[in-house]
């Protein structure tokens, strides 16, 4: 059979750097491939030449054996190729229909079909457990939220080749399993798909076939059946790859409390952070978990209660004061949040701290001193393919996360607010990592850990709770969670949870 998809010989260059070399793989109908390989390996890159938005400096594609035309995405789509971006490719200032119809009616047409638009978006919605509201604006929704409408607006296009870029990276284990089944009953009707995932649980479980890049090249490629996650590990890194285990915490005094903190989006909010623990938070995307996080590092202002740093009311609420009273904070969109994409890497090292001596005086900007604390950031944390003066928006996303984390870590925060710290890193990165974070939690910092991943929090925590429409469950020690019971405190069911927590066997069948 002529493969429904192929590249050959692809090779794409940004300067200096390699992205691609001499990369070549197929797709048949009905298969699903899994892309592996360190960030910055060259998986997106590669991705975007198949899709029309990067050209290729030498190589081809070909879709059921035609020549796709290099650098246009609607003849990409047009041959039946659709591609859920890994950083959102939405209009914050439209809708979620809006955003799904768009590019999709001729432009003859005097009004658009919104009711159909509609009545599809729903269908589709509703088939892929992918709950979206139609009419809100995409800027009022969370990151998890604009995941589930880029997906949706793939699937809306009717797409036979489709490729998936992280499609997990925000969305809970159980929305997880949902969305490959589904996939999986597609690739039987003839779908055939490409997904770029770190989660090897995924790979193992929803591939047949496994490709592995490492520096632009493909390296290996496997059957799933015929490989492991730990082989799948070493290729990727080019070594053996193994987490850090979390010794027993030694809790210290109260370092950050709530009491009773309404806000927008959480409601009587209370809880304690002790010096050397961590607090994992659980939860569904949009359940309040960018607004407590938002609380602790000064974005969102309490309208009632109160929020104690080392037992004081600080004077005021807000992202300076934070900083100077020691809170660090990880964030969960890296993009929009984290990092200005037009400024250096020295820039975006030093922002959060450019006032600090050691980095101006006088008004000025020390910048061999800001350079050189990038360069040490840089080494320390395996940032790669990076120039101290290049755009930060030209590096991968998982190296981009390295340097905020190693903005935040340098510092030596006493509260650290990590959220979703791991997301779109490799094995080998979630390892460097995690052992950060242990790291600041050995030597006395809380560590507020905010996270979808429930193999991460498990790993990690001390206590877990989870949030449910802005508020929190009791927390529980972390020796005695399980799948079950997380997922009753992640559905609100706190009762059923505490009854098991307890050794009881609730009444609920």
């Amino acid at each position: 059979m002529t493969p429904v998809l192929e590249l050959s010989g692809i090779t794409k260059r940004f300067g200096a750097v390699t992205a691609n070399e001499d990369v070549s793989l197929h797709l048949d109908q009905g298969e699903i491939i899994a892309l592996l390989g360190e960030n910055g390996a060259g998986k997106t890159t590669l991705m975007s030449i198949l899709f029309g938005h990067y050209t290729a400096d030498a190589g081809k594609v070909r879709v059921n054996g035609a020549l796709l035309p290099p650098g246009r995405a609607r003849a990409a789509i047009r041959a039946g190729v659709g591609m859920v971006h890994q950083h959102f490719a939405l209009a914050p200032n439209l809708t979620v229909l809006e955003n799904v119809m768009a590019g999709t009616e001729p432009l003859w047409r005097l009004r658009s079909d919104r009711a159909g638009g509609r009545a599809r978006l729903l269908a589709l919605s509703q088939r892929f457990g992918l709950k979206v509201d139609p009419e809100a604006r995409v800027s009022d929704l969370s990151v998890g939220e604009c995941q589930r409408v880029e997906i949706l607006k793939a699937l809306h296009n009717e797409a036979r080749v489709l490729i998936l870029d992280e499609p997990t990276a925000v969305l809970t284990a159980q929305e997880a399993e949902g969305l490959f089944a589904t996939l999986r009953e597609m690739a039987s009707q003839g779908l055939s798909l490409i997904f770029i995932s770190h989660k090897l649980h995924e790979v193992m479980s929803a591939s047949d076939r496994v490709v592995v890049l490492r520096r632009g090249r493909v390296v290996a490629e496997r059957r799933t059946a015929d490989t492991s996650k730990e082989e799948l590990a070493e290729l990727m890194v080019g070594r053996a790859v193994a987490r850090p285990e979390r010794r027993p915490a030694r809790p210290g005094a109260v370092l950050l409390e709530a009491v009773g903190v309404q806000a927008k989006g959480l409601k009587d909010l209370s809880f304690r952070l002790h010096g050397g623990e961590t607090l994992g938070i659980i939860g569904v995307s949009g359940n309040g978990q960018t607004a407590l996080a938002g609380l602790v590092s000064g974005l969102l202002a309490p309208a009632r209660g109160d929020l104690l740093i080392r037992g004081q009311r600080p004077a005021r609420h807000d992202v300076p004061h934070a900083i100077a009273a020691g809170i660090g904070r990880i964030p969960e969109d890296r993009h929009a949040e984290g990092t200005i994409g037009d400024m250096t890497l020295w820039e975006n090292a030093v922002l959060e701290r450019i006032w600090a001596p050691e980095f101006s005086a006088h008004g000025r900007v020390k910048r061999a001193a800001a350079r050189a604390a990038t360069e040490k950031i840089l080494k320390d944390y395996d940032v790669r393919g990076a120039r101290v003066d290049g755009r930060i928006r030209l590096l991968s996303g998982g190296n981009m996360q390295k340097l905020i984390l190693g903005r935040v870590l340098e510092a030596g925060p006493d509260i650290l607010v990590a959220a979703q710290p791991s997301r779109g890193l490799d094995e080998g990165a979630i390892a460097g990592v995690h052992a950060r974070l242990l790291e600041a939690r050995a030597r006395g910092a809380g560590v507020l850990l905010i996270s979808e991943d429930l193999e991460e929090v498990l790993a990690l925590s001390d206590r877990i709770r989870a949030i449910v429409d802005g508020r929190l469950s009791p927390a529980i020690p972390v020796a005695r969670a399980d799948a079950r019971l997380l997922g009753l405190m992640m559905a609100g069911d706190w009762d059923a949870a505490a009854a098991i927590e307890s050794g009881e066997t609730p009444d609920a069948p």
